[in-house]
């Protein structure tokens, strides 16, 4: 038996280990989270869904236990609401009492309460190896470079990783530091070596553990997904489009550019006179004026431009053949999305562990960084001359072909890298 924590990377992981004979899954997150994992999921009698219920307030009801769409400022609430639950964790943990934990970084008492009950946990790091290697450097040696010299972290970013963190961003990193420390004997990864190899061997070291890459696992649609309504209106439009002459632009269902930002984003994508799909999220109330007028000006470009409101189904999306290039904001799931899909990125960085996934994606090769300005700004020009290289003058095709190259490399694994993972924590897990 095994044990997994939330969201799709997760969701992946259960699919692949409910192939194996005589495993059953128990899939533990809040009733919001599971509710929009439940349709992703063909039913299967490996995988059960376990309900995590945490205290709830007129102030943070339950719908919003979720990092999906949650305003910044209940993220405190909600680290707090999930170590609340700690108790009603165990009781869950005593009445299954299962062979292995598979835990995120953000539950640093999951593994505590296991190891209590003499259930071994290990971490599975859903981020990019980059930014958790840069991080417990910084710890571990604090006066030393970082020692990837080929490393690339742009200004404003470089300046801002270097300075002194909010005490709300310093709990979070303790805790998330903490939950990779109390993994037993391993981390699982997220990410496979030709793209991180270098960072998942110092990540060892100074973790003095083995990092086992199981990734990139990504979201692979279902039946249901390819009679998608919204899809087929989206592929209908794709259809009439030439061959690699498409951006797809969006940017993360969790964090937000700002409305400036945007707006550069959006006149980059007017000047670059590529066709292209933007994907609207609102970020809060009060923004609708601004929306209004960004689909004013995206209405100008016509039959180059389609404006999707809300979700959308990103990975179908970067499958299709008229998609050249993919505007993101290079949040680590969209970074493996897009390798999967063979689609060279055009990185648009905000925070936390983006600008060093968008490094990593420079680093090998498979995507450019739209560099900010001197005051940290997004720059619309910077951002139609990359879209024009990669996708309209095809003047970047080595981007491509290297993306390409690693997509091949991808299919050709298969689950290798799930069996590598099997073999590895059998010793400990009685799960092999």
């Amino acid at each position: 038996m095994a044990w997994l924590w939330p969201s799709l990377p997760y969701l992946e992981l259960s699919k692949a280990l409910s192939t194996r004979k005589n495993f059953l899954i128990y899939f533990c997150s809040t009733p919001v989270n599971l509710d929009s994992i439940k349709p992703k999921l063909i039913p299967s009698p490996s995988i059960q869904f376990v309900e995590l219920h945490l205290p709830s307030s007129p102030d943070f009801p339950p719908h919003l236990h979720t990092t999906n769409a949650l305003p910044p400022h209940l993220t405190p609430a909600l680290h707090q609401a999930f170590a609340a639950a700690a108790p009603l964790f165990e009781t869950i943990l005593k009445t299954l009492s299962p062979h292995l934990l598979i835990y995120d970084c953000f539950q640093s008492w999951a593994p505590r309460l296991a190891s209590s009950l003499n259930i071994p946990a290990i971490n599975f790091s859903t981020s990019g190896t980059s930014m958790i290697s840069y991080g417990f450097h910084s710890i571990h040696h604090p006066s030393s470079k970082f020692p990837f010299s080929d490393f690339v972290l742009h200004n404003p970013w470089r300046s801002k990783y270097n300075s002194t963190p909010s005490e709300h961003a310093r709990s979070v990193r303790e805790a998330f530091f903490e939950c990779l420390n109390t993994s037993r004997d391993v981390i699982l990864i997220n990410s496979f070596k030709e793209v991180e190899g270098e960072y998942m061997d110092y990540l060892s070291l100074l973790l003095k553990k083995k990092v086992i890459p199981v990734g990139p696992l990504v979201y692979e649609p279902n039946e249901k997904d390819e009679e998608d309504e919204d899809y087929s209106r989206i592929k209908n439009w794709l259809d009439k489009k030439e061959a690699l002459s498409t951006v797809l632009v969006s940017l993360g269902s969790e964090s937000y550019a700002s409305e400036e930002e945007k707006e550069e984003i959006v006149q980059g994508l007017v000047e670059s006179e590529a066709n292209f799909i933007w994907v609207e999220r609102i970020n809060k109330k009060g923004d609708e004026e601004q929306q209004i007028k960004r689909r004013e000006l995206l209405e100008k470009s016509g039959e180059r431009a389609m404006v999707v409101k809300g979700w959308a189904p990103q990975g179908k999306i970067l499958k299709h053949g008229s998609i050249g290039g993919f505007v993101s904001h290079c949040g680590w799931n969209s970074v493996l999305e897009s390798i999967v899909s063979g689609v060279p990125i055009i990185g648009v960085p905000v925070f936390g562990d983006q600008p060093f996934n968008a490094g990593v994606v420079e680093f090998a090769g498979i995507g450019v960084e739209a560099k900010r300005d001197p005051d940290g700004k997004i720059q619309r020009k910077e951002v139609a001359k990359l879209i024009k290289e990669v996708v309209i003058e095809k003047r970047r095709e080595e981007l491509r072909m290297k993306v390409r190259e690693m997509s091949e490399i991808v299919k050709r694994r298969g689950d290798v890298l799930i069996e590598e993972m099997l073999a590895q924590i059998s010793h400990f897990s009685n799960i092999s």
